[in-house]
């Protein structure tokens, strides 16, 4: 396999969620209930693989047991129904900009939450350890920033608009507590995606059929966003949907982001495993503020970047904690190995690394002393 295909990979997925995000934003500055569309959405993904999880899966599907069923029914709630309401009324409150810089903490949170059910450990002697813990710091920071600290607006790249919106659609919200509360439903929207993330890795242990599994949990998440649409729209002239940017947008998510987007994000993860992804999405933050202020007009604010800037250093700080512990993991293993199998020659790296590591919580056990 060519070297550049994960590279080519990642970049693609990254334009597929700027796209999302932004053309998402441009449908909900046109008036689009935010609610209705994760149902529009969930309901064209659903069309597009349950007929694909029927043909090659049909022998499977009677393996589908009622506590199995159970368990994705609140899957599908918490991941995909919350997670992606509360995403979308997050962008109709708030930016493009600021749920693709808030995203950036979807892996830490995934982490304190693996940290809380024992599923991680952190090694405060050690300099991973201490690198997950100003992670997480930064990240806090991160949100908070963008949060309580608007800044001077920055000037659009371009003036024409791709998408034609209210006038008022460009302009920042001008209620702190619009805005605040636009940037904690999109963490809250990390944390049930985060939990999702989780949860789905047990289930798959029980039930390893992806395919099934993600298909049960579309359809699943269908019924359930038409209730809470229902609920949060109950004038059903406005779910009409028009030959216009509300139409491609629930095309677009529902067929591109869940149909092609998952699966190259599975294909990717294959490949190079999911810190190599996770790396990329700094890129989307970069990507969507660009594209939300050159197509849609909209106002970045200093805040918003600042504490993308931060949500970002935490992000790799991280991922470089868990690179880290992973490659003195293996190379112990390694080494063990070697001992066993009679090897007089140890690995180099392995030797190299842990030593270096056992010199980092010797010296940080000296300061602790001290």
């Amino acid at each position: 396999m060519d070297t550049k295909t994960p590279y080519i990979l990642a970049i693609t997925i990254v334009a597929i969620y700027t796209g999302m995000y932004v053309i998402s934003k441009a449908a909900f500055n046109q008036g689009m209930n935010s609610f209705v569309f994760v149902f529009y959405r969930q309901a064209a993904a659903s069309l597009l693989l349950l007929p694909i999880a029927l043909v090659l899966e049909r022998k499977n599907v009677q393996s589908l047991r009622l506590g199995l069923l159970l368990k994705l029914f609140f899957l599908a709630l918490i991941g995909n129904t919350l997670g992606m309401n509360f995403c979308n009324a997050s962008v109709t409150l708030t930016s493009a900009t600021v749920a693709s810089a808030t995203s950036n903490s979807t892996p830490v949170i995934t982490f304190c939450l693996a940290l809380l059910l024992r599923m991680e450990v952190v090694k405060f002697r050690s300099s991973s350890g201490i690198a997950k813990v100003i992670g997480v710091a930064l990240c806090l920071a991160g949100a908070l920033t963008i949060a309580f600290y608007t800044g001077p607006p920055l000037r659009p790249i371009n003036h024409h608009r791709a998408f034609r919106t209210p006038h008022h659609a460009s302009k920042a919200p001008t209620s702190r507590g619009t805005w605040v509360l636009g940037t904690f439903l999109m963490l809250l929207s990390n944390v049930t995606w985060s939990l999702w993330m989780v949860w789905q890795a047990a289930l798959l242990k029980e039930f390893p059929n992806k395919m099934l599994l993600t298909t049960a949990q579309c359809v699943l998440s269908t019924a359930q966003s038409f209730v809470v649409a229902a609920v949060a729209e109950r004038d059903f002239a406005k779910w009409k949907l028009r030959f216009d940017i509300s139409l491609l947008a629930v095309a677009y998510t529902g067929f591109v982001v869940t149909g092609v987007s998952y699966y190259l994000q599975a294909w990717c993860v294959q490949i190079k495993g999911p810190v190599f992804l996770a790396v990329w999405s700094p890129l989307c933050f970069v990507l969507t503020t660009f594209c939300s202020s050159s197509l849609l007009g909209e106002i970045v604010h200093l805040g918003s970047i600042v504490g993308g800037l931060l949500l970002v250093c935490g992000l790799y700080s991280v991922l470089w904690g868990k690179s880290r512990e992973s490659r003195v993991f293996e190379c112990r293993a390694n080494t063990v190995n070697g001992v066993q199998d009679g090897q007089e020659h140890k690995n180099p790296q392995a030797a190299e690394l842990g030593e270096r590591e056992r010199e980092e919580e010797t010296s940080m056990s000296a300061v602790k002393v001290v």
